[in-house]
């Protein structure tokens, strides 16, 4: 981590005390969950991502951010195998798994989840079947929501409702939610699957302040027990839960580190947070 020296607000010299990096020891780092390395992504001679590089640590929550047509989506793409690259390598866990050589099915099933901006829940059935369906190794909805369900299966959706605050909404149908409760239902839906890693994209847009307060609220209670990107251009939710950001300018990182320090970057100012 940074730390800034201190400043003694009697020493008659009044120039500012430059702040002191303090390497943050190897060993004190958390494992590492996903890191991408030195990715490259053209489209029609479009550099949609140059050369991008970015780790995630176990438990960390990380947003990412920038102007339309950063590399974001793409970013997601090719983490999520819907997208491939022309160089570089996703790692997750270890080395010598390269999702890039993956189908997106595979990579699902290793642990990597994906919530895109509009949620997409099966408006017929009710929030506890949504989650039923969910499950992993439920193969069809005949057979999620006719089979008869485990003890720890039914504990792992009651668990999952809990979390995403729907508990008590578990028999209603998911096509009367709010935009907010179909939001957070698709949470539970990739919760109920166990991910490593969750892929959020934008996830409180067209919500309510009070629908983005518990939206917050939920990515930071996730933190620690899973390791989480999001992808928003509200400023303000994302202010209210980072912990580390990573800004994204034509299709590179252009930076990378606590929000303070984001925020203060006059390169992050003129191409974004100026806008």
């Amino acid at each position: 981590m940074s730390a800034p020296a201190v400043t003694d607000p009697n020493d008659a010299d009044d120039r500012a005390t430059p702040i002191v990096s303090v390497p943050v020891p190897e060993a004190a780092r958390r494992p590492l969950v996903l890191w991408v390395e030195e990715l490259s992504v053209s489209f029609e001679g479009f550099k949609a991502l140059n050369g991008v590089s970015l780790e995630l640590e176990q438990g960390e929550l990380r947003c990412l951010i920038g102007p339309n047509g950063a590399g974001k989506t793409t970013l997601m793409d090719v983490i999520t195998g819907k997208t491939r690259p022309a160089t570089g390598g996703v790692f997750l866990d270890r080395r010598d798994v390269d999702l890039t050589k993956l189908s997106e099915c595979r990579i699902a099933e290793l642990g990597v989840g994906r919530k895109f901006q509009r949620p997409t829940v099966f408006q017929g059935h009710t929030v506890y079947e949504n989650c039923e369906l969910a499950l992993r190794g439920r193969k069809g909805v005949w057979s999620a929501l006719f089979t008869r369900r485990t003890a720890a299966e039914r504990a792992r959706i009651d668990e999952v409702l809990e979390i995403i605050g729907l508990a008590n909404q578990a028999k209603r149908e998911a096509g009367l939610l709010s935009h907010g409760q179909k939001q957070w239902l698709e949470i539970g839906m990739l919760l109920a699957q166990d991910p490593k890693v969750l892929l959020v994209d934008e996830p409180v847009a067209g919500m309510t302040h009070a629908e983005t307060e518990r939206t917050a609220e939920l990515m930071r209670n996730l933190a620690g027990k899973h390791t989480i990107v999001v992808v928003e251009h509200d400023m303000e939710f994302v202010r209210s839960i980072a912990r580390r950001v990573t800004v994204l300018h034509e299709g590179k990182v252009l930076a990378d580190g606590p929000m303070a320090q984001i925020q203060a970057d006059p390169r992050v100012v003129e191409v974004y947070l100026g806008e």
